[in-house]
């Protein structure tokens, strides 16, 4: 069942999905490769910007969470403020506020050929941002994670991305997730505000 869900689509497929999201009042852009994304991502944020992301195996295989823990760039890392914090009530709270950031950064479970986007978490704290919170909202998406609908990319979720999700926070932190807040972006109405890079190559669950 994995392989079915993991699969990367023909170039019409792409092409399809591609203009769907255009369509949905998305700025679409599409990558070669993770390392062609990044650039993308690089161009775009302007200096001095704050960004936050959320966790994401895909901006983590593209290079994004490395380069930004470099500091080899003039942003203000949100993300490294609150791991500085010790106090753990007040790093909760720059968490919350986090959402707000000028540029959020994050990834999508799966994406219909009508340029649908559907995402997944368990406290909701990652896409909590996506919907209206932060200013400029960035998606990086490999287009293996297109699907043909949205029952299809509910299922994808269920049988793919959550199932790995769980197994590496199992591996990693030592209790399970769940798959208790979802959401659905079918437009975007606020001009320029939300940007999806479509790469041409399989990224992350």
């Amino acid at each position: 069942m994995s392989e079915k869900w993991s699969k990367m689509p023909d170039e019409g497929a792409v092409k399809t999905t591609f203009d769907a999201i255009k369509r949905n009042g998305i700025n679409a852009i599409l990558a070669e490769n993770g390392k062609e994304a990044l650039a993308h991502i690089k161009r775009i944020i302007p200096r001095g910007a704050e960004v936050m992301s959320g966790s994401s195996v895909t901006l983590e295989e593209i290079g994004f969470k490395a380069y930004l823990k470099s500091g080899k760039h003039d942003w203000k890392d949100l993300y490294a403020e609150i791991q500085m914090e010790k106090d753990d009530s007040v790093r909760q709270e720059l968490r919350r506020k986090s959402v707000t950031a000028e540029y959020y950064l994050g990834s999508v479970n799966a994406i219909t050929l009508k340029g649908e986007l559907v995402a997944c978490d368990m406290s909701g704290s990652r896409i909590g941002a996506y919907l209206y919170a932060a200013k400029h909202l960035m998606l990086v998406s490999g287009a293996n994670k297109i699907t043909s609908n949205l029952e299809d990319a509910m299922r994808r979720v269920q049988e793919h991305a959550f199932p790995l999700t769980n197994q590496m926070v199992k591996k990693a932190y030592g209790f399970s997730c769940d798959m208790a807040k979802w959401v659905i972006i079918n437009r975007e109405t606020i001009e320029n505000r939300t940007t999806l890079i479509l790469v041409k190559e399989k990224l992350g669950f």
